[in-house]
């Protein structure tokens, strides 16, 4: 049995999505970021990073959305979360989540946490007046060619299409064009409308 530690509204929801997906046997564990849970003594012996997502796993804990993705999709190969059988697109998969790890997610946590960066609170907020422009830049790569459609990987669904959804939902409140960016807009409609992306996301956040 699978431990899985998440927040609401976090990226966390990627990988929450792919376990379901999977039918992985685990556990959800909610951690209250609002009471700094994720700071907790507790919590820190499991993920020293003091973040979200983690997974425990029989062989130890595995942290950082890209790697846990992975690691579901090739323990449940049954559920056709990644093609396992092409290296190809194996690592463009892996490009793509990378892609939204380190660039669209830290272009995104510029609005409300400037302070891993720098110490002024005037540049804090210049990141924050930054992130419309950033964040929307990197939506664009993804509107023009990244986002192959109507999955990630074109006619492939994989873990991919997971985590768009959950760094799309940021969208608005990042304050993005959304006018320039209707293949993503339509892509997190269809993925919405998915029973099982309803289903987690109202156990998320209830």
């Amino acid at each position: 049995m699978l431990t899985y530690y998440y927040a609401a509204n976090t990226c966390s929801l990627a990988a929450h999505l792919s376990l379901v997906h999977a039918g992985a046997p685990h556990e959800a564990v909610r951690l209250d970021f609002k009471n700094q849970q994720q700071r907790s003594p507790e919590y820190l012996a499991i993920n020293p990073k003091g973040r979200v997502p983690a997974l425990v796993t029989e062989r130890g804990v595995l942290t950082e959305t890209p790697a846990i993705l992975q690691y579901i999709a090739q323990a449940w190969p049954a559920s056709k979360l990644a093609p396992l059988d092409d290296p190809w697109a194996l690592a463009q998969m892996n490009s793509f989540n990378s892609y939204l790890c380190s660039t669209v997610h830290v272009a995104h946590a510029h609005k409300g946490r400037g302070a891993r960066w720098a110490d002024d609170p005037a540049a804090w907020e210049a990141m924050k007046r930054k992130v419309p422009q950033s964040v929307g830049d990197a939506f664009a790569f993804i509107e023009d060619g990244a986002l192959r459609g109507p999955w990630v990987l074109g006619e492939t669904f994989s873990t991919s299409d997971y985590y768009l959804l959950t760094i799309a939902r940021w969208l608005e409140g990042d304050g993005v064009d959304l006018a320039k960016l209707p293949r993503v807009l339509e892509h997190r409609a269809r993925m919405l409308a998915l029973p099982l992306v309803a289903d987690v996301i109202a156990k998320q956040e209830g």
